[in-house]
Order: structure tokens, then sequence, then C-alpha cells
């Protein structure tokens, strides 16, 4: 599935990360079969500015100087296609970095994590470090929030629990 995940003019953070997991679902659809298809997508942003994948070392830096010492929001959109409909929900998070050094982004970066992160880094990973408060969904940063998710499989009535499960 190839889809262009470039924003468009005038579309803020949160209409961007929806639409991008609307169309994920939609591709998935497409693809046949009558199961339900579940697709996510995770953006950071400050304000109107998103971070999404850093596309070399100096942006991963770049981005990681723009989150440093402040808050930002994570934003992740849900949506499952299902019945020929798709229905969405958003989990948004406020994370706030204390402040970094450019030597321990670079350092960061050279440990690889960072390369496909939104926002160039990983919650669960070693970027956990740079978190001085996290306000919201932690599974949410991760790029899937569990709570809203099983909110949404519940409301289309797509069972979450199995016998033995």
């Amino acid at each position: 599935m190839d889809l262009d995940e470039s924003r468009r003019a005038g579309e803020s953070p949160r209409d961007y990360v929806l639409r991008v997991a609307r169309e994920k679902a939609s591709a998935g659809a497409a693809m046949g079969g009558d199961l339900p298809v579940l697709a996510a997508d995770t953006t950071v942003a400050i304000g109107e500015e998103i971070f999404g994948k850093p596309r070399d070392e100096n942006d991963g830096v770049r981005i990681l100087a723009a989150l440093s010492g402040r808050s930002h929001g994570v934003l992740t959109a849900v949506a499952l296609a299902k019945d020929g409909r798709i229905e969405t929900v958003i989990s948004e998070t406020r994370v706030t970095f204390r402040a970094l050094s450019e030597a321990e982004c670079r350092n960061y970066w050279a440990s690889g994590e960072p390369v496909d992160k939104a926002g160039a880094y990983a919650i669960q990973g070693l970027g956990a470090v740079f978190i001085a408060r996290l306000e919201g969904s932690y599974s949410g940063v991760m790029g899937l929030p569990l709570c809203e998710t099983a909110a949404l499989l519940d409301s289309a009535g797509v069972r979450r629990w199995h016998a033995g499960a």
C-alpha cells in the first residue's frame, strides 16, 4: 500500500492525522475481504507545526532541539473500516521534554531508534529518558491508543475478547 502522506495546504495537525488514518483504513479495506480493517497514524506537533519522521541526522537533531525543554502534542488517529463505513477516534497526549544537549541528540540518533519515528523519538525505547511529564495516553504516543481503540472496536460490534484469551 503506497499512500501519499504529505500534509495538505491549510490542514491542521488534527485533520492531517485523521485523514491519513482514514486513507490507510480505506486502502486496506479496498484490498478485499470482509474482515474489519484497523489503521492508525501518529504525528507530533507544536501548535500548527508538524514534526514527522526525520529525513536524516541533521533533521532528527533539529526536531529533538525543537522539542527540548518544552511541551508538544502527540496525536494518534485510529480508523476502523467495517461494512463500507469508516469510523475514527483520536488520542491527544501532551508530552514535555527536559532540556537536551546537541551531543545527547546526536548520540541518540546514532542508536538508530529515532530514524523512522514521528518526532524523532520512541517513548517505549531509549527516548523515554527525555520525557519529564506525560498527560494522556502512553500507548497513544507509542502509536496505538489502546483505550480509545477498544472503545472504537466496541462501538462497531467487533469482539475483543474470545474464550480462553
